[in-house]
């Protein structure tokens, strides 16, 4: 690969400074040559408690300065196997959330039009649905490896179909997804009836709460996962409340009890092998972050699935 593709890098130029990209990669106008591409997606008008996560593909970003080129833990060397860049955001329409419906789902047939992969920066989870609308028109019903507090299978919010807590539903009821290939893992919290996720199980979805995660590890969970997902296409969307506000509190719907960051890290380590078509992160909202450490852990789970996408050599 060639020095274009790579992360600027420490030594070269402070962190604090350099081009304001995902891990200060060049930036690209279109995903033509890529292989894979980081996309912002700076869209909140979905939201229903707290707004703010249109700033979160801009923070993501700012933060992902500290990441580095190589994965430590797994070896993995995505630059050195995959042409990466990042392509900038969607322009959304702030005043009309249908409208921006549409605005993504064409965005990402072009997005894929040249076989790349989208990683996406969020931005609130309604943007999952226009993606998966994408997704599915290139490569058919997906799998889905979905990581969330909240099932996000409402029928409507307010009488609107479409907000950041129906996507999945939706999904479903499109045929975007391989109903048999779903995992919602993390899913917790009080609800409005005590069936809310039943809707989820019906549908032959997998369920696993936080509970079920609660003082253990996921990696005999995510060995089950993958032998699920078999050799189907798979997507990963992954909401930064899926994780305990002790590691995440900067979110518009937070939930106490959730995921822990190392376990975050090994469900999307543990898709590692899977035919993955995309991914994405959504829901950091800076408001709610002074630290920063919501956007950073952020941008840490999306390298994470950018080192586990097909393709990505790992070295010995």
């Amino acid at each position: 690969m060639s020095d274009f593709n790579q992360p600027l890098g420490g030594n070269d130029m402070p962190r604090f400074g350099g081009p304001a990209t995902m891990m200060r990669l060049p930036a690209q106008q279109s995903a033509a040559g890529l292989d894979a591409a980081f996309i912002g997606i700076p869209l909140d008008i979905g939201t229903s408690n707290r707004p703010g996560a249109r700033m979160g593909p801009r923070q993501i970003r700012d933060e992902s300065r500290m990441l580095r080129p190589y994965n430590m833990a797994t070896r993995a060397a995505p630059f050195d196997s995959l042409q990466v860049a990042d392509i900038g955001d969607v322009p959304i329409n702030t005043f009309h959330l249908p409208k921006s419906i549409d605005i993504i789902s064409d965005f990402y047939d072009e997005v894929l039009s040249h076989g790349c992969v989208p990683l996406s920066l969020g931005g609130d989870h309604t943007a999952t649905l226009p993606v998966l609308r994408a997704i599915a028109k290139k490569h058919g019903p997906v799998g889905l490896i979905h990581i969330d507090a909240h099932a996000d299978v409402n029928d409507h919010m307010f009488g609107e179909p479409i907000a950041h807590g129906t996507p999945m539903r939706r999904a479903q009821e499109e045929g975007l997804l391989d109903s048999r290939r779903v995992v919602q893992i993390g899913l917790r919290g009080t609800g409005y009836s005590a069936e809310d996720f039943d809707w989820c199980r019906d549908q032959g979805f997998r369920v696993v709460t936080a509970e079920q995660c609660w003082h253990k590890s996921l990696e005999p969970l995510m060995a089950e996962v993958r032998e699920q997902m078999g050799d189907g296409p798979v997507y990963i969307t992954f909401d930064i409340d899926g994780l305990d506000p002790a590691f995440a509190p900067g979110t518009g719907t937070v939930e106490a009890g959730g995921l822990t960051m190392p376990q975050g890290m090994e469900i999307v380590r543990g898709a590692q092998g899977l035919n993955v078509v995309g991914g994405d992160l959504m829901e950091v909202a800076p408001p709610y972050d002074p630290s920063g450490n919501t956007a950073l852990m952020g941008a840490t789970l999306l390298y994470e699935m950018l080192c586990i996408l097909p393709g990505v050599k790992h070295r010995d």
